[in-house]
């Protein structure tokens, strides 16, 4: 298995739920760390909505393992932030069987 080159820096992030004082919730997004990564292409498409097209983009994101429960462990419906880019993740999986990388698939859209 080949090493990933870990040369691009994210900010990994969580969504946070806070009360809104009229019995729902505010939804904002709290960084818990940042963490060096491999990112690659896996696919994309254009697709229309109702006012404006959207591009998305499928990404393969490899980082570091951390142990299972760590909060520095990408999980599924937190996103990495690189600047004004967001990439929603959607899966994780252990990339080599000793444990060492995950592997995160993740989305970024854009209205264009």
């Amino acid at each position: 298995m080949k090493l990933p080159n870990l040369s691009r820096l994210l900010e990994l992030e969580s969504p946070v739920r806070q009360p809104d004082n009229a019995g729902g919730y505010v939804e904002s997004w709290a960084t818990l760390g940042c963490v060096w990564a491999e990112v690659t292409i896996r696919s994309g498409r254009e697709r229309a909505e109702v006012d404006m097209p959207v591009s998305t983009v499928r990404w393969r994101v490899v980082v570091r393992a951390s142990p299972v429960g760590a909060s520095s462990r990408p999980k599924a419906g937190q996103r990495f932030r690189e600047g004004v880019r967001v990439m929603a993740i959607r899966a994780v999986a252990e990339r080599d069987p000793f444990g060492r990388y995950l592997t995160c698939f993740a989305e970024e859209e854009v209205a264009i």
